[in-house]
């Protein structure tokens, strides 16, 4: 693996490029009813726990919950509103833990836990007010990222799971 760094959207923090280490600013999502219902439509998932809050309480949901495909496009927006639009997803690997209810606020940090060359992964958690919605790793690729530096990036920030799995 070489190190390196991937260079960003120069209005972001750390534009310059990324560096093994590096945090990317938190994101906060106000979890409202409109958004779990319109990302489950969006993504044709009418599964009734999504937009029937009957529904989610007979089957022991306090109320609607946010599905896993509206989770995955929020942690995508949240990698390239960080690396730009040109930034290119090549995994993302999450697992749901606590679910986002209306009325809570997810906020999503993430670290850079690698760089080789022009693609980066990125260890993203996304929290609400009773846990952990969101774990796991994007890999990015940014084309056309500077490559700067030498040292081996490799070695920071790597527990858990491995890439390719959710973490």
């Amino acid at each position: 693996m070489t190190g390196g760094r991937v260079t960003g959207r120069p209005d972001a923090a750390g534009g310059d490029g990324a560096r093994a280490g590096d945090e990317l600013p938190e994101l906060t999502i106000p979890v409202t009813r409109t958004l779990i219902v319109s990302g489950a439509i969006a993504s044709r998932d009418y599964q009734d726990v999504h937009h029937d809050a009957a529904a989610a309480q007979e089957k022991g949901s306090p109320d609607v919950f946010m599905n896993i495909l509206t989770t995955n496009g929020l942690v995508g927006r949240y990698i390239t509103d960080h690396f730009g639009s040109g930034a290119i997803l090549r995994k993302v690997a999450i697992r749901l833990g606590a679910p986002n209810y209306p009325g809570d606020t997810m906020v999503l940090t993430g670290s850079v836990e690698r760089v080789d060359g022009d693609t980066a992964t990125v260890r993203v958690v996304g929290s609400n007010g009773i846990g952990k919605h969101v774990t796991g790793t994007v890999t990015v690729t940014v084309p056309g990222g500077a490559v700067q530096g030498g040292a081996d990036q490799g070695g920071a920030a790597q527990g858990g799971a491995s890439a390719g799995g959710a973490a």
